[in-house]
């Protein structure tokens, strides 16, 4: 379980602790309730990490809600978009192995993750990652109308591991993970999948392989 859930949790036994002190008894539930779902909320179930040479992992829980070519620096790449419901699993697992070369906040707006005018306009972090054949894979926490907080723990110069915990998104959200074109894509629009165990994409053996 992530921290925070315990936090969360703590404050709301307290407040029902005080509730049924000062209040009917029958107060108290609503804060039990609440803290009961904060710590469901903070969940961090241990995943099966997939060795498949080239495998580019989901760095959430969630549902591929686009699949498609997009522009980067004016060279085309292919961008994986991940909606999380407030009912997935908010943390994020690395998409692969290899050093981070950079990490920017952005400040943004709020708009509702489905949009896709959040992917450039909503409050974000953008990890590059370089992985040891020469790829660069970007991977993007968009925060959406309820997430407010966005948690990325590594830093540049940071190697990660394929599926490694790297940070989360508290509530609702949603997160892009933008490959070469070489990749090839193994999932489709509608479908489900799990944090650090689904593969997104197979990765060429080289970045000359292009």
């Amino acid at each position: 379980m992530v921290r925070d859930g315990i936090y969360y949790a703590l404050a709301f036994a307290v407040v029902a602790v005080l509730l049924g002190i000062w209040t009917a008894p029958a107060i108290a539930i609503i804060p039990i309730l609440l803290a009961a779902f904060f710590l469901w909320f903070f969940r961090d179930p241990e995943r099966a990490i997939p060795q498949d040479a080239g495998a580019v992992v989901s760095v959430a829980d969630g549902k591929v809600t686009s699949v498609t070519t997009i522009a980067v620096n004016g060279q085309p790449r292919t961008s994986i978009s991940i909606f999380l419901s407030v009912f997935n699993v908010h943390v994020n697992r690395s998409p692969y192995a290899g050093v981070i070369q950079a990490v920017e906040y952005r400040r943004g707006k709020y708009l509702n993750a489905m949009n896709p005018a959040s992917a450039e306009e909503n409050e974000q972090s953008i990890c590059t990652l370089l992985t040891p054949e020469g790829h660069t894979l970007v991977f993007k926490q968009i925060a959406g109308l309820l997430a407010r907080r966005i948690v990325f723990n590594r830093k540049a110069g940071d190697r990660v591991e394929r599926g490694e915990r790297v940070g989360l998104i508290k509530f609702g959200s949603r997160c892009d993970v933008i490959l070469p074109t070489t990749a090839e894509v193994k999932v489709a629009v509608g479908q489900h999948v799990k944090c650090g165990s689904t593969i997104l994409a197979l990765l060429p053996p080289s970045q000359g392989g292009r």
